[in-house]
């Protein structure tokens, strides 16, 4: 048993468990006997698989006895993963020929008033302060930001290679056990984590990417060997709280059985309670949204409650409409928040979450806050109080933020600690999670060009290591970048019946070719407009940044990656 100081706590036993653990036992039985995955169907993507460097020995280089920790987890787990991602790609096949993700039918998950016993030490969510894990000085800013929740992120805003990736797991090791520090060069000192409740949550790589290099021969889930690093080095006798992962890119509720089986096993292995491990989830994808109590159900020993990843969740939902001209959407930043899209989803997580005891929490906020500029400050924090209010209305518990500067603001927005006991007077069970962006914003070839600017731009930090970037006063990662590739495709897609306009108003043709050559201006402008114009090596990368933004676009490359 470990000696955790604010305890495990259990949740509410269910009598169908059994049921539960005997069909994920067929089901891991079946997969195993299907055949390992192989590399071939991901060599020829734009974005390589992560891969351990040249010359990597994972007896030598991963911590003793890492592998054989691993290993009975990737037997077990992979074959279901690759299963897993197989029926992804089924559902957007089925949505692409008219078959679009719906409801379940009713299940013991549903109809029932189960509940999970919500942990103390985590009843207070209401900003969680969210930030790439591969930078120590973020993750310090971030635990002394006052924010009562922290998520340390492993995926969408830290580059997806060996080097950041490992770096980004030394300072979530580092970070939980109170021990990380920075140099600041401007005050000439060494600043530390200073005590607080703040809740630490390590968010890993989504279940449909994969880690090459660890195991030879052997694709591992990206996901699995995130948690397995963190799970397997962390020591449990010095944590103030459970060990939480914050679950991204989930598409089924069958998909909460892997992330079960997973935080089971390891505590199996590590003589930890079955429920020791804690989680959040987010709802980021277009099937998981009618599918979010089921997930919650298959997972209610560890949830804590849900998230809505809302730019994740609209690059989703682009892509299961794609074929639909009537989702063409209008250019991003003249979609209001309230848009019924999302607003209609805001409402039910929190209906949701409260019925069975969970946390309801929102998304990011994009307009970041300056220090240097008066004026943009002041609009980022106003629109920062207006989205925050917007979800403290719609009984959401919390919500993100990625800057310390907005903690305050995004805190003062919520009853304290959480409204788990408000349930909406008149709840639609089933509402419409996909109405048509009618009359909302408007389509310019301005905002094209801005897309194509921006994804340029975003793989461009990614080449020089960053998962995420400030760009126009906006924090762009993975979401914002697969919304505007997807936005690019439907645009060319649907060219001949979808009416974007130039500056004068004259309807513009999206062709292939249109769009190659504001790719080609695009990159032109960022060429001459960059400090280091002289620095082939940086113009090389940034040509590199447009080849492949465009090439993806061009394969239909929408996964993210």
């Amino acid at each position: 048993m470990v000696a955790v100081a604010r305890g495990i706590v259990h949740t509410v036993p269910m009598s169908n468990h059994k049921n539960d653990q005997k069909n994920t036992e067929m089901r891991t039985a079946a997969t195993k006997r299907s055949q390992r995955p192989e590399g071939a169907n991901l060599a020829n993507r734009v974005v390589a698989v992560n891969s351990a460097p040249r010359g990597f020995d994972p007896k030598r280089d991963l911590p003793l006895g890492f592998v054989e920790f691993l290993r009975p987890l990737h037997e077990a787990l992979t074959p279901r993963q690759q299963a897993l991602v197989k029926r992804r790609e089924v559902a957007v096949a089925e949505a692409n020929a008219g078959r679009l993700p719906e409801y379940l039918p009713p299940s013991e998950a549903t109809p029932s008033a189960w509940r999970i016993e919500l942990p103390g030490w985590c009843a207070d969510q209401r900003n969680q302060m969210t930030g790439p894990a591969d930078e120590a000085d973020l993750v310090v800013k971030m635990l002394n930001s006052g924010a009562p929740g922290v998520m340390l992120d492993l995926e969408d805003s830290t580059a997806n290679v060996w080097e950041h990736n490992q770096r980004g797991i030394k300072n979530i090791l580092e970070a939980l056990a109170g021990r990380l520090s920075y140099f600041d060069r401007k005050r000439d000192k060494t600043v530390e984590i200073r005590a607080s409740n703040a809740v630490i949550f390590t968010r890993p790589r989504g279940l449909h990417l994969h880690q090459a290099g660890v195991l030879q021969g052997e694709l591992l889930p990206a996901s699995l060997f995130d948690v397995a690093m963190v799970a397997f080095q962390v020591d449990y006798s010095t944590l103030k709280d459970p060990l939480c992962f914050y679950i991204p890119k989930s598409e089924s509720a069958e998909e909460a059985l892997w992330w079960r089986d997973l935080f089971q096993m390891i505590a199996k292995a590590k003589r930890l309670p079955a429920n020791a491990i804690k989680c959040m989830a987010l709802v980021e994808s277009h099937p998981m949204a009618f599918q979010m109590e089921e997930f919650a159900w298959n997972l209610r020993e560890h949830i804590l409650g849900l998230n809505l990843g809302r730019w994740d969740y609209m690059a989703s939902l682009i892509h299961f409409n794609l074929k639909n001209p009537k989702w063409v959407l209008p250019d991003r930043n003249t979609i209001p928040h309230n848009v019924a899209f999302f607003q209609n989803l805001r409402e039910l997580i929190p209906e949701i979450c409260h019925k069975h005891g969970m946390l309801a929490i929102g998304g990011m906020t994009a307009l970041y806050p300056s220090r240097e500029d008066a004026e943009l400050n002041a609009r980022a924090l106003k629109v920062l109080a207006e989205d925050k209010r917007n979800e403290s209305l719609s009984l959401m518990d919390g919500a993100w933020t990625g800057h310390p500067d907005q903690n305050e603001i995004a805190v003062a927005q919520f009853p304290a600690p959480n409204q788990l006991q408000k349930r909406p007077e008149k709840a639609v069970q089933h509402p419409d999670l996909r109405p048509l962006p009618s009359n909302v914003g408007k389509r310019t070839v301005a905002g094209t060009r801005a897309a194509i600017r921006t994804v340029i731009r975003y793989r461009n930090g990614v080449l020089n290591g960053k998962g995420a970037s400030l760009l126009d006063g906006y924090m762009e990662d993975l979401a914002t970048d697969r919304i505007y590739r997807l936005m690019i495709a439907q645009r060319t897609m649907h060219s001949d019946g979808v009416e974007i306009v130039d500056e004068t108003g004259k309807a513009t043709r999206h062709t292939p070719e249109f769009i190659t050559r504001l790719f080609d201006e695009e990159l032109e402008r960022l060429l001459g407009e960059s400090s280091k114009e002289n620095d082939q090596a940086a113009a090389g990368r940034l040509r590199e940044a447009r080849r492949m933004s465009e090439e993806m676009i061009r394969r239909g490359e929408f996964d993210p990656a």
